[in-house]
């Protein structure tokens, strides 16, 4: 490299990838993964599920896009940083309104640039996700004993519980919709519209605006409220959102809550982390992957209908198909290795999916889980 190195990642068996930093200077632990999508950095910067984790573009050219604060899944970004092949060069695009290194050093959030990411993929396949140290300093010292020792005693993401620091302080009530060229974001269309309670382990802000469009008025709950808390709110249905960490660890506080729930006759429709909740609240398990979906080209058959969808996917941990109970219909698998993409229950109006249906990637090819959700409320309501 003819410039001093201003960045180093050093993975907790010893090798050590140095490249160019930018974003803002310092050091973060976490797991790293890796990303296929081609676009979509911003948001996958923002999303919460990342919490812990810094994400690899196996995609060359990121930041060409710049920044814009419609994109944003959350206010900040979640993700502890970010590593690529090529520095990020000047945005080129007409909705850009400033650059990735810029937001990500007024973030707090380490880049580094430089790096060979195909190797550093393929290491990440061959052994699953790495504990790892990022650092960024411009003068090019590092202390690489240390910062492998940190690696190495860092103790990763199961057993931990990620959702009470990513989600929301208090309830709040969301009513802004899909975004639609020449208008910006919708409301909802329905006059008279579902009453909804999101769970909010981690929530995407797109999650929360596509549920608006097909008929929501959504109130957000923190990830540790009660079935009182939910009930008081006399939903229609329950929405439990994405997140990060170990679902059996969230679960010690969101599982009881759930199964008060599914008492019930209620609507409930889980994504990512929330398809999790209800795995377990099932009386499913999840384990941990080895290196994890993370991309926007994953496709998923629907096992009831043989449809294969394009999904966008991020998550680490999955729920075992083998330990689904009876009564519990595995509904959705990954085309690329088997694993379990949804579930719903037999005789309830309740199902959950792994992937994340707002996203678009196929672009719409799993939008109607919204559309099932609200056709559930739908008859609830009418009581057929």
């Amino acid at each position: 490299m003819a410039n001093k190195p201003t960045a180093c990642l050093a993975l907790a068996d010893g090798t050590v990838f140095y490249g160019q930093g930018f974003g803002a200077p310092g050091e973060v632990v976490a797991e790293l993964v890796f990303n296929t999508a081609m676009t979509g950095y911003q948001e996958i910067m923002t999303d919460p599920s990342y919490a812990s984790q810094i994400v690899t573009f196996t995609f060359p050219h990121i930041g060409n896009t710049g920044i814009t604060p419609e994109d944003d899944e959350a206010p900040d970004p979640v993700a502890s940083g970010i590593v690529v092949r090529w520095d990020p060069t000047e945005p080129s695009n007409w909705r850009a309104a400033g650059d990735l290194s810029d937001w990500m050093a007024r973030r707090g959030r380490i880049g580094i640039g430089g790096v060979d990411t195909r190797r550093l993929t393929r290491a990440i396949r061959q052994q699953g996700a790495p504990h790892v140290v990022l650092a960024h300093d411009p003068d090019g010292n590092f202390d690489i004993a240390a910062m492998v020792a940190k690696a190495r005693g860092w103790t990763g993401l199961v057993g931990l519980d990620l959702a009470r620091d990513v989600t929301c302080r208090q309830s709040y009530r969301w009513d802004q919709g899909a975004w639609e060229w020449g208008k910006g974001f919708g409301t909802s269309p329905e006059q008279k519209p579902f009453k909804v309670v999101a769970l909010d382990y981690g929530a995407k802000r797109n999650i929360l605006r596509s549920l608006v469009a097909f008929g929501a008025d959504v109130t957000v709950l923190p990830a540790t409220a009660t079935a009182e808390e939910v009930l008081a709110h006399q939903p229609e249905g329950v929405f439990l959102s994405n997140g990060p960490g170990d679902p059996a660890a969230t679960g010690e506080y969101a599982v009881p809550m759930i199964q008060n729930l599914l008492d019930r006759d209620m609507p409930i429709f889980g994504i990512c982390l929330g398809h999790q909740m209800l795995a377990l609240a099932l009386g499913a398990k999840t384990v941990k992957m080895g290196h994890g979906h993370h991309g926007a080209n994953h496709p998923v058959r629907d096992t009831e209908t043989g449809k294969v969808e394009i999904t966008s996917m991020n998550h680490g941990f999955a729920v075992d198909s083998q330990s689904l109970p009876a009564g519990v219909i595995e509904t959705h698998v990954s085309l690329f290795d088997g694993s379990n993409c949804g579930i719903r229950v037999a005789d309830k109006p309740v199902f959950s999916v792994q992937y994340h249906p707002e996203a678009a990637p196929g672009p719409q090819d799993s939008l109607y889980l919204f559309q099932r959700f609200a056709d559930a409320m739908r008859n609830r309501r009418s009581g057929t």
